[in-house]
């Protein structure tokens, strides 16, 4: 069973299972918190009904602790397990993973919001959502493609068919910022054949002004207006 206690002295083991290190799920926990209390007050039960015994009397469940919680919540998030298997990383049935997944997933977005952690979906807000976002001055566009299951129908087999990954994918395009490498921005999602530059001309970004763009090859030919735009050449070093 995964308990937070024992993954915080584990710090390769907590970043493998959460994306997070120590530090960064310590920093985390208190707008975790915090937007969980606002949902479920201490002083009512989980349907909303005025509690008679004090919180936290009776049987003490995997998730008893605010830590617990977000550990869950991140586990899933990072490797998206069967729910089964959830249930058995953290000691529950797969029919009581399922509720704390609907209940604590909305809390996790809504923590990240309010640390204004969460990319920017609209691409029109990104010009000003950014603006005065220093760490936003030199950024990353690339696209980013996830596993998806095979589709039933030869139509959406070959839409979905990534020939660069060699399997069937879906696809979105991302802005992270270098230096705090914070994703800022995250596209609707595509099919995994759709070529980068086509997901990025399709959702047609508006960018800040003082933006330094950095992208590859899979982007030859995109030029937003920005401040400046990099791509690196390759080297064609002479054969001897």
């Amino acid at each position: 069973m995964l308990i937070y206690d024992e993954l915080k002295t584990k710090p390769r083991k907590l970043l493998a299972l959460t994306g997070l290190t120590p530090n960064e799920f310590e920093d985390l926990l208190p707008a975790f918190e915090r937007a969980y209390r606002r949902v479920y007050s201490p002083a009512k039960t989980m349907v909303g009904k005025r509690r008679k015994r004090k919180s936290g009397a009776g049987r003490k469940g995997s998730l008893d602790r605010i830590e617990q919680k977000l550990l869950f919540a991140l586990v899933y998030q990072k490797s998206y397990p069967l729910q089964s298997v959830l249930g058995e990383l953290f000691g529950m049935e797969q029919s009581r993973a399922n509720e704390w997944l609907h209940r604590l997933l909305p809390i996790l977005k809504q923590a990240l919001d309010d640390l204004g952690m969460m990319p920017e979906r609209d691409p029109q807000q990104f010009k000003s959502k950014e603006r005065h976002r220093a760490d936003a001055v030199h950024s990353i566009i690339d696209g980013t493609e996830r596993r998806r299951q095979r589709p039933k129908s030869p139509e959406k087999q070959a839409l979905h068919y990534s020939g660069k990954k060699k399997i069937h994918t879906d696809k979105n395009v991302i802005i992270a910022t270098a230096k705090k490498k914070r994703i800022s921005y995250l596209s609707q999602t595509y099919p995994g054949k759709t070529h980068d530059k086509n997901v990025a001309d399709t959702e047609n970004i508006s960018y800040p002004k003082h933006i330094t763009l950095h992208k590859d090859a899979g982007f030859q030919g995109y030029q937003p207006k920005v401040r400046k735009l990099y791509q690196p050449k390759k080297s064609h070093a002479r054969k001897s």
